[in-house]
């Protein structure tokens, strides 16, 4: 599961950077930025559910190996 987890966190990674080169920053809530825009936060959103997944298993086996 951390495998899969870390590949999933790479991908989010991947895909915040690929959202931020369609930012155009003359007119960020216009067209593909505000695509771009709208994958950022997403990407977000996910990355942090994530990491909440993640700490929710570390917690989970350290409380069952004590």
């Amino acid at each position: 599961m951390k495998i899969f987890t870390s590949i999933l966190v790479v991908m989010t990674v991947a895909l915040i950077i690929f959202n931020v080169t369609l930012l155009d920053y003359n007119n960020l809530f216009e067209g593909d930025s505000l695509v771009g825009l709208i994958g950022i936060v997403a990407a977000f959103c996910a990355l942090c559910i994530l990491i909440i997944f993640r700490m929710s298993k570390l917690i989970e086996h350290k409380t069952r190996n004590h």
